[in-house]
């Protein structure tokens, strides 16, 4: 071309390739978008299927796992007596069987089911809404942010469920324990609360539930991470069967159950009937040291592990083969 001299052109010839090669490599890289990056072998997450896929992973586990629940609780309410009302896991089971039937070691999960839907799903969410743009390159998730995004989910899933649900199904069991038993079912257990008490009613406890909560998910989301990179190594698209899934799920369950029950058997306390008694969070974990002693603590440790092993290993496997389904149905950018 008239006016440009050879080293322009061939400057400009460069300039070209450089660019190209450019556009090439960026297009190699996994994009930044829900579409194109990819999580452990798969997309990353859309909010909304997170929420989908971890409301129907959260109700099948509860009605899979709450006798344990139950149990767990009824134990942990049964402040020490003499003699106390149950000598363990089986004679609370029995006791129960023979008062109420094997309907017995399912009162209360009405108020559970309707919590543990909402649950899963803002929890899960919330995870994926917080960890999607920590992620790198390949979807990989760093173990601190795991953490930190846990965290959060448990946080927010205390505040906007677990509390006000919790306590509703805390004072139905209470209340079986009583001579006689005043709420008919869930919403009237509801109606009477609020009537008596207000909504406020409803929310007892939340410092020790969000304190729970969110040290529960902070543990488990950080092992079941920490997990899961351990066994994809370099190979972040390596699938995980939902074998795998479910052990690394009931190692996190253990981790979190080890690492928090104090703070549950506080919670349990603060929501029960007789919450009246505490002035706060404090007095009452300063109460249960002074009065039963510091194994109190870990009052129904061994059915909570249980069911807390079952529940996130039922739930994490449930919620990845949901999201796979998911994604063959449901198509997001």
């Amino acid at each position: 071309m008239p006016g440009i001299s050879s080293s322009s052109s061939a400057s400009i010839a460069a300039s070209g390739r450089r660019g190209a090669g450019l556009s090439a490599g960026l297009s190699a890289l996994p994009g930044r978008n829900l579409a194109a990056a990819a999580v452990g072998g798969r997309k990353l997450t859309h909010p909304g299927k997170s929420i989908l896929a971890g409301g129907i992973a959260g109700g099948i586990e509860i009605c899979i796992t709450f006798p344990t629940e139950y149990v767990k609780t009824q134990l942990q309410l049964d402040e020490r007596a003499n003699p106390p009302r149950y000598r363990g896991i089986g004679d609370c089971v029995k006791l129960t069987v023979q008062d109420h039937g094997l309907r017995g070691l399912y009162r209360g999960l009405s108020s559970l089911l309707y919590g543990s839907i909402p649950k899963s799903a803002v929890r899960f969410g919330t995870f994926d809404m917080l960890s999607n743009p920590m992620r790198d390159a390949t979807g990989r998730l760093d173990n601190t942010r795991s953490l930190v995004c846990g965290l959060g989910a448990g946080i927010t899933e205390a505040i906007v469920v677990v509390c006000p649900m919790e306590t509703l199904k805390v004072k139905m069991i209470h209340d079986q324990c009583s001579l006689r038993p005043r709420y008919r079912g869930f919403f009237h257990g509801i109606s009477e609360i609020i009537r008596e008490q207000g909504v406020r009613g409803t929310y007892q406890g939340l410092t020790a539930t969000v304190l729970k909560q969110g040290s529960n998910q902070a543990i488990r989301f950080y092992v079941m991470n920490l997990l899961r990179n351990w066994y994809k190594g370099d190979d972040p698209s390596r699938d995980m069967h939902p074998f795998i899934t479910a052990i690394f799920g009931a190692t996190a369950g253990a981790a979190s159950v080890f690492g928090n029950t104090p703070l549950d058997v506080v919670k349990t306390r603060m929501q029960g009937l007789e919450a009246h008694r505490y002035k706060s969070t404090v007095d009452c974990a300063f109460q249960i040291l002074k009065n039963e002693g510091p194994q109190a603590f870990y009052k129904g440790t061994v059915p909570r592990l249980g069911r807390v092993c079952l529940d996130v290993a039922i739930v994490f496997v449930i919620y990845e083969e949901v999201v796979k389904l998911l994604n063959n149905v449901w198509k997001t950018q």
